[in-house]
């Protein structure tokens, strides 16, 4: 009887080693391809020139008309400009350079964030008849480019100022619809949001072409009733209320809507209707690889394409691609297998769509450049080959607490470790959170004391630098 205690000890001695051992992980190749590279330090360094030379004059001289002029004049000639013309980047260096001076006088900036609204409605009619997978670089520089100078000269008005609306261009529906926050929304439409998680910075930044969003929901309206569907990593594909789709917290929110000329209302609504039939038919968990040719699951890009392919129309004409080691390492640690795929940034440059209307949190937009600081320097970290560890004694209690969450998941309950996520995973979100907030506290920190002596808020290059100076204590 004592050596069968004994054994019995020893097996369950092995046991309790065996939840201390961590599954081996794929390490992945990243996308065969090139990521965008800004010339950026010369550019900041004349903007931040600028910039400084203008706030030292004083604005007793500055009449706005002559920046906004120089940014609409480039309306007309980009409708018809060429993928790659030497013309949208004239016209992103005239926004840049009207931002440096507005960010120092705002006086009249509501006129230059709508000049801005005007050339990117016309760049985006001319890349609607462009060949395919032609002249992305350029519409990023100024599209993402000129977004980002936009918001810096938004950031240095004061935040009862700043506008928390900015229309675009109102594209022709004659789907259902309903007033939304002073915008007139469509069955659909999509909804691109910026969520506050470190792991919503990730989607936006880890790609090819680092962006501004990280969530898509299709809009469904019948009626006088206002859902949307999405896939969310804790539940998978569901249909939800504006209640609810407005708990999820958000730093921004675009607005986009098919081109009329490619997408009918009635087949925009009935995209709509498909998608939120196919959620209501079948439980669709997550798709944590990002995998584009199995339906079963999703994430929530691939509600929005599935449910336009069912009428025939194909978005995202060009992939969102990660070529860099880094990101795709860290990213293949969370579950990706796909590294060409569908990415939430990437709508706002896709012919396809129009942009209707953004909602910018005027408290949240200075949040959301800090986040992006903080992950663009995580992710530099990833390609000098910081690794994403986690505490190895914490792996028997995430494994646990995946047996529980699966328990849980039989019976359509969410488990703290979401389905479809190992308990590893589930780990390296948790220190991919720690690293990121510790940087996120520096930085806000850092930056307080820049406005405090300056008596602005500090640019993006400026929170990039107190980003990199938080690096080391992150590890």
């Amino acid at each position: 009887m004592a050596r069968g205690a004994a054994r019995g000890r020893r097996r369950a001695l092995w046991l309790l080693l065996l939840l201390f051992v961590p599954l081996p992980e794929a390490q992945l190749q990243p996308h065969d391809g090139e990521p965008f590279r800004w010339s950026i330090e010369p550019m900041l360094q004349r903007l931040e020139s600028r910039f400084d030379a203008r706030r030292e004059a004083g604005c007793a001289d500055f009449d706005p008309r002559r920046p906004i002029g120089r940014v609409l004049a480039f309306a007309p000639r980009l409708r018809n400009a060429a993928p790659g013309a030497d013309v949208i980047d004239r016209a992103a260096n005239a926004v840049f350079e009207g931002a440096a001076e507005f960010a120092a006088c705002p006086a009249g900036a509501a006129d230059f964030v709508q000049a801005f609204e005007m050339l990117r409605a016309a760049v985006k009619d001319a890349s609607a008849r462009w060949p395919e997978a032609r002249g992305k670089a350029s519409l990023y520089r100024l599209l993402y480019g000129g977004r980002m100078a936009v918001e810096e000269v938004l950031l240095q008005l004061p935040e009862a100022a700043l506008p928390a609306l900015s229309r675009g261009t109102d594209g022709q529906s004659d789907a259902p619809s309903l007033m939304l926050h002073g915008v007139r929304v469509h069955s659909g439409d999509l909804l691109v949001s910026r969520g506050g998680a470190p792991t919503s910075a990730m989607i936006a930044r880890g790609n090819d072409y680092p962006g501004t969003f990280s969530h898509v929901a299709l809009v469904v309206i019948e009626g006088r009733e206002f859902e949307t569907v999405e896939a969310h990593i804790e539940r998978g594909v569901v249909v939800a209320g504006l209640e609810r789709y407005e708990d999820d917290r958000k730093l921004r929110v675009l607005l986009l809507r098919p081109r009329a000329d490619r997408m009918g209302g009635a087949a925009a609504h009935r995209a709509a209707l498909w998608a939120r039939d196919e959620a209501r038919r079948r439980a669709i968990a997550y798709d944590f690889a990002s995998n584009l040719e199995d339906p079963s699951e999703m994430f929530c890009s691939e509600v929005a394409a599935h449910a336009y392919a069912s009428e025939g129309v194909e978005l995202w004409r060009e992939r969102t691609t990660t070529s860099r080691v880094g990101p795709a390492t860290w990213l293949s640690l969370f579950g990706v297998r796909r590294f060409e795929t569908y990415g939430p940034s990437d709508l706002e440059y896709d012919p396809n769509l129009t942009v209707v209307a953004e909602w910018r949190n005027p408290e949240a937009l200075f949040e959301d450049h800090v986040d992006s600081a903080a992950m663009d320097v995580l992710l530099d970290g990833a390609d000098r080959g910081d690794a994403l560890t986690f505490r190895i004694w914490m792996l028997p209690v995430a494994r646990l607490l995946k047996a529980y969450s699966s328990v849980l998941n039989l019976f359509h309950i969410e488990g703290p470790i979401p389905e479809g996520m190992s308990p590893q995973a589930a780990l390296r979100v948790n220190e991919l959170g720690r690293r990121h907030d510790a940087i996120v506290a520096h930085v806000e920190a850092e930056a307080e004391g820049y406005r405090q002596r300056e008596g602005h808020r500090p640019p993006y290059w400026e929170l990039l630098e107190m980003a990199r100076g938080a690096g080391a204590a992150t590890l």
